[in-house]
């Protein structure tokens, strides 16, 4: 299977979790990444890419209004909106929050999951509230792939939680295994070595 698109949600701890995530990522994994991350309306624009930009060689970019999503790169809802993803683009909203928050992992998910099908990744990070579980579990009917943080390792372990109660995951991995069981997922199936 190709995957085109992996879709990551955080809420409290998810800044150091999305260091840790984008550090086990390499450049050539070749897929687009779209993250929502719970944070207040009135978030400096640029604060949390300049951040995450220190710990990836992809570029990190607040996501705009019907951008084109190309590979290798990843993009970050901005605060105070709902990232939604369309076939080959990204859309904006003000709707009403979900689960108190804008941006929703819930919309994030549900709208990739049905743009992108099974060629989809999804990963549930710490948090404090359910956001994402709904979400998750939308992925996965759509045969994309589901990871969740393992909540022992989360420094919020109530979204991870949530997600695996809707959802069951295809791994539930701690942190700083995501990103290489991730990477895998998208090797070309010529580039992966041979199961021992």
């Amino acid at each position: 299977m190709t995957y085109e698109l992996i879709v990551v949600g955080a809420s409290l701890g998810g800044l150091r979790a999305l260091e840790v995530l984008l550090a086990g990522l390499p450049v050539d994994a070749g897929v687009a990444i779209a993250v929502a991350q719970h944070r207040s309306a009135d978030s400096t624009r640029g604060s949390l890419e300049s951040m995450l930009q220190q710990h990836t060689k992809m570029p990190v970019l607040e996501a705009g209004d019907k951008e084109a999503i190309v590979p290798g790169h990843v993009y970050v809802a901005p605060a105070d909106y709902h990232l939604l993803v369309e076939p080959g683009s990204f859309a904006l909203s003000v709707d009403a929050r979900v689960q108190f928050a804008r941006p929703s992992i819930d919309v994030l998910f549900e709208s990739a999951a049905d743009a992108y099908g099974e060629r989809l990744v999804g990963i549930v990070l710490t948090g404090a509230n359910a956001d994402g579980a709904a979400g998750l579990s939308v992925v996965k009917r759509r045969g994309g792939v589901a990871v969740v943080q393992e909540p022992a390792t989360a420094e919020a372990r109530v979204m991870p939680e949530a997600a695996l109660k809707l959802t069951a995951a295809d791994a539930v991995l701690p942190l700083e295994e995501i990103g290489a069981f991730v990477h895998g997922l998208c090797l070309p199936v010529a580039d992966r070595s041979p199961a021992a």
